[in-house]
């Protein structure tokens, strides 16, 4: 569409949405049957084109019809995008600058808004929809829409090109063992390794970077605990989906505009020690929290999972040390490591390699400290050898060959592992 055609197209619509609000009561709006607005908006669509006399095909004035009904009752042009299922994140950067992403790449959308007015009145429909608000004295907002979408809304002053929003789409579908098969997340030995693992109360920690499935990997490997557990989950913004039947899940609050109300992961912690859990999911450590989830793990509530942003295993030790140091106790560090190295025994480092592919990079077995270092080993590594024609990261999963000790834990639970999984070496040509 050429510039001014579309500038014209905005016009019209606008035009439009202004003489619905004279005849239809918005806050009605809600209530009455779409089919009755959608010929409400053809009549006005209808009239507005005789006055105004543009010719429009059929075809066009069901697409501004269709347009107009998402302003009206959704949220406008975003509607197009959050129908699709395939999108992963929607990134506003700007109102007319619109990317998505979709199979772990960015692209950029012909999606527009209006104008900054267009996009903040978007902003502030979502927001509202979950009890918030977004103005000047709060100019942040970080929110989880109905479906339990992720969004961030950031306005000016903060914002210096305009208002500012991006979505993650909460994916519906909880990823089988045989889907991470298939697309070679991991292999069938580390998999069994890993159910293994949760199976015998290990406790696990997942680290990764921005967008590198650790939520998602959370969810699959918590497939393995045992039905009959009780689990309590803690998340910033509730996106974890367990299939067992009894879970209890938690969620933060954040403060209101006095400062006042707000609820952290630190607070749910100490409640949840005191419901009996067999286990905590801790959503992702980001704060003091780290403390008590130690004192929790350390303290009989073996087998519980969290995520860490880190890009090491080792790396994300630190993170952890740092964030215990947040708790302002003054722990010396070696204790702190001490505690880290006795609670967690097993770190999974996932990654989003440059093709778009999420893989799990290394798992390694937490063996204590040693010169005032975390002590890891190696198990398992995904070696990168090169990129094929297409884009795609060729490489080989391995085994290091190393038996990792927490076999004989595996053992007293009953479990078995084959031997020869610890020796395996997985091509991975796609």
């Amino acid at each position: 569409m050429g510039g001014r055609m579309a500038d014209r197209y905005f016009e019209l619509k606008s035009e439009i949405h202004r003489k619905l609000l004279g005849v239809l009561n918005m806050d009605r709006v809600s209530s009455i049957p779409k089919d009755r607005v959608r010929a409400e908006i053809g009549r006005v669509v209808e009239r507005l084109l005789d006055e105004e006399r543009v010719p429009m095909t059929t075809a066009e004035q069901s697409r501004i019809v269709e347009e107009v009904l998402d302003e009206v009752l959704g949220l406008g042009p975003l509607e197009t995008l959050l129908k699709e299922p395939t999108i992963s994140d929607i990134l506003v950067n700007r109102y007319n600058k619109v990317y998505i992403e979709r199979n772990g790449k960015l692209s950029e959308t012909p999606v527009r808004f209006k104008d900054d007015g267009h996009l903040l009145h978007i902003i502030e429909k979502i927001v509202s929809q979950v009890g918030r608000r977004i103005d000047e004295a709060q100019p942040i907002v970080d929110a989880r829409l109905q479906d339990g979408s992720r969004v961030n809304a950031i306005i000016p002053p903060l914002a210096l090109d305009g208002p500012c929003l991006s979505i993650r789409r909460f994916g519906r579908h909880v990823i089988t063992q045989d889907e991470m098969l298939q697309f070679k997340t991991l292999t069938a030995g580390m998999l069994r390794f890993l159910a293994a693992a949760v199976q015998a109360k290990t406790t696990i920690l997942i680290s990764g970077g921005t967008g590198s499935g650790k939520t998602t990997m959370l969810n699959a490997l918590s497939r393995f605990i045992p039905e009959e557990e009780r689990i309590i989950t803690i998340e910033d913004t509730a996106e974890l989906q367990l299939q067992q039947r009894h879970v209890v899940k938690f969620e933060t609050r954040p403060p209101n505009l006095n400062k006042e109300g707000g609820i952290n992961q630190r607070m749910l912690l100490r409640t949840a020690l005191r419901m009996r859990p067999d286990r905590i999911i801790v959503g992702e450590c980001r704060g003091a929290e780290a403390l008590d989830m130690l004192q929790a793990m350390n303290t009989g509530v073996e087998g519980s999972m969290s995520t860490v942003h880190a890009n090491t295993p080792r790396d994300a030790f630190s993170r952890l040390e740092t964030m215990v140091m947040m708790a302002d106790l003054e722990i010396p560090t070696r204790v702190i490591l001490q505690q880290l190295t006795s609670a967690i025994k097993v770190v999974v480092q996932v990654s989003r390699l440059q093709d778009g592919t999420r893989k799990i990079l290394s798992i390694s077995e937490v063996l204590g400290i040693r010169d005032d270092q975390v002590h890891l080993q190696e198990i398992f590594a995904f070696e990168r050898t090169g990129v094929n024609d297409a884009g795609k990261v060729q490489g080989r999963f391995r085994a290091t060959g190393t038996s990792p000790r927490i076999l004989e834990r595996l053992r007293v639970s009953g479990i078995q592992l084959a031997p020869q999984i610890f020796e395996e070496v997985v091509n991975v040509n796609q």
